[in-house]
């Protein structure tokens, strides 16, 4: 009979004291509950920002470099991981290719639990190895109870190609050790409900990939003030967020900014750097090519000229 490794000391799988009456709340009692336990997630994000801001350093990096972002995990922390990646090519006009997410299990595991295909080590390394991941690339591997083989050995093998790695758990180091180039840990402590890491530890992963790949984008570029200039115009709610930021930002008439982001070829970016500058698109777009898609360094140089 196979022996299983007792888990019962991590902090995911620990008793929360303060839920113990959980089947015996009220409604109110319950969201109240859940919103005092839900704080502990702000707590947690805090208390690992140095580890962010490196992350967010190396990533940016690899990425202008040419290197690809990867996420890779297991239930709950595969499908934040695939939510992530999938939400960078409409808000950051990002090549698919250039954040993705691994999931166990594949596309399936989406949708419908495969929690068993999460034991395989040697499937983490396999999709590492499928994806050609380089020294130019850095692997995330979430794990909330930092145990999860899928995501040591997608890791492991990461390494052993010359890729950046970075580990997001929500357990001590002194209880699980993992091994990568920035190691975060976010203490949200025991679950009201029991070893469910979807909840709390879910809520922390989703917000420490929020600031992850946000950070990442802003370093390249992507943003200028706080609008999603790279914004990829593909249906109606999103040329309008288009719209709204040309018209915010020079002031032009709804119909003008919508001329404007037409001669640009529907590229906020450039639209803005063809109507502060007088360039036409083509000698825009160079220009941005020249600073890799940086606007506010492409103005600096427009004016310098």
């Amino acid at each position: 009979m196979e022996t299983l490794e007792e888990r019962g000391h991590l902090l995911t799988e620990q008793i929360n004291p303060n839920s113990r009456n959980l089947d015996g709340l009220t409604s109110l009692e319950l969201v109240d509950l859940f919103n005092q336990e839900d704080a502990q997630t702000l707590a947690a994000i805090a208390k690992a920002r140095m580890e962010l801001a490196r992350a967010i350093d190396l990533a940016a990096e690899s990425l202008r470099r040419g290197g690809r972002l990867f996420y890779v995990g297991a239930g709950t922390s595969g499908r934040l991981g695939v939510l992530d990646a999938a939400e960078c090519p409409p808000t950051f006009c990002t090549p698919p290719e250039m954040v993705q997410g691994i999931i166990a299990g594949g596309a399936t595991a989406l949708v419908r639990s495969s929690e068993d295909l999460e034991d395989r080590k040697e499937d983490g390394a396999a999709a590492i190895a499928e994806r050609r991941i380089n020294e130019l690339d850095v692997v995330v591997g979430i794990t909330a109870g930092g145990t999860t083989p899928f995501v040591h050995g997608a890791i492991e093998a990461a390494k052993q190609r010359g890729a950046t790695t970075i580990a997001i758990s929500c357990v001590p180091a002194e209880q699980v050790a993992i091994h990568a180039d920035v190691d975060i840990r976010l203490l949200t402590g025991p679950e009201v409900l029991a070893g469910s890491t979807r909840l709390k530890a879910g809520t922390a992963t989703k917000m420490a990939l929020n600031i992850l790949s946000t950070g990442v984008m802003v370093r390249q570029g992507k943003v200028y003030g706080n609008r999603m200039v790279d914004v990829a115009v593909t249906n109606r709610k999103l040329r309008d967020r288009a719209l709204r930021i040309l018209q915010d930002i020079t002031q032009l008439s709804r119909q003008e900014a919508d001329k404007l982001l037409e001669r640009s070829g529907k590229r906020v970016k450039l639209a803005l750097l063809m109507h502060w500058s007088g360039l036409d698109a083509e000698a825009g777009d160079r220009l941005l090519e020249r600073h890799q898609g940086n606007l506010r360094a492409a103005l600096q140089d427009r004016t310098q000229l």
